[in-house]
């Protein structure tokens, strides 16, 4: 799939070219649900890209802004569009929100872990330790489940047109025995063989760099391909991590990763670093 071209970013594109067009018509979001025949709230999770709009719903809203012909006919055809599954529906039970389409059309990924590596990264059996340890309760097909939902994620690194993936990590996650050392040995020897890609960077901060901006916590910033679809930064948490889409939020995050990767090691200095780590627990 070419980068940018998914259902999601259609309906998230869709949902601003709404929320414009609303406002040159200078209606509200009252005015409008009033006008036809719906509540505030669903026209208010349309704008926002929270639900999708049903192509004959996109009509009456462009037609109420005054959209007529070929180019109301292609923000209806945008909203069909919008409406194909994409491959993540069959782990709908898993994933929730947007974040997987948003990922799936991004052209670039820049994150930052602290506490663990990044799930595009993790190996299977990592990933299974980790899921174990954040959910004690969960049935095991349940995080069989989860686990092949993250396996089918990472096929985007190896996609025909990947996008531009670049990790920061604390060392920290590099120290953390997760599932034990043979499971570390193999995640080593996995973030080794994922930073030889030419699309991936992989960069660690170490101890020694002491206090950095990305204490924070966990973020993703996801890149597009279109001028019209802008940069979106998702913030990471056990409840299910949110999105940050205003300007000055995601100015501020991008100001945090440069920071990140101005602290961390050189990429080649990095891959030592991982390879020792590789080294320590294989003994």
């Amino acid at each position: 799939m070419s980068r940018g071209q998914g259902p999601t970013i259609r309906r998230r594109r869709l949902a601003s070219e709404l929320r414009r067009l609303r406002e040159s018509a200078d209606l509200t979001i009252d005015e409008v649900a009033e006008k036809l025949e719906c509540s505030a709230s669903k026209i208010s999770r349309i704008e926002t890209g929270h639900v999708g709009v049903t192509p004959r719903d996109a009509r009456d809203m462009l037609e109420l802004y005054g959209m007529t012909g070929d180019e109301r006919e292609a923000l209806v055809q945008l909203a069909r569009e919008a409406r194909k599954p994409g491959w993540w529906q069959a782990y709908k039970e898993v994933f929730t929100g947007t974040f997987v389409g948003l990922e799936a059309d991004a052209s670039s990924l820049r994150a930052f872990q602290a506490l663990l590596v990044p799930g595009l990264l993790q190996t299977e059996q990592y990933a299974r330790a980790v899921i174990r340890a954040m959910r004690p309760d969960a049935e095991e097909s349940d995080i069989q489940r989860r686990v092949a939902a993250r396996t089918a994620r990472q096929q985007l690194l190896t996609d025909p047109s990947p996008p531009e993936y670049w990790a920061v990590i604390d060392e920290a996650v590099l120290h953390r025995v997760v599932g034990g050392p043979e499971v570390m040995a193999h995640q080593a020897d996995r973030l080794l063989a994922v930073a030889q890609l030419p699309h991936v960077t992989i960069q660690v901060v170490p101890f020694g760099a002491g206090a950095h901006p990305g204490m924070e916590g966990p973020f993703l910033i996801l890149g597009f391909p279109e001028q019209a679809d802008p940069d979106v930064v998702y913030v990471d948490s056990t409840s299910g991590g949110f999105f940050l889409e205003l300007p000055p939020d995601v100015r501020r995050y991008i100001l945090m990763f440069d920071h990140l990767r101005a602290t961390a090691l050189k990429p080649d200095d990095s891959v030592e670093v991982i390879a020792a780590a590789a080294e320590r627990f294989s003994r």
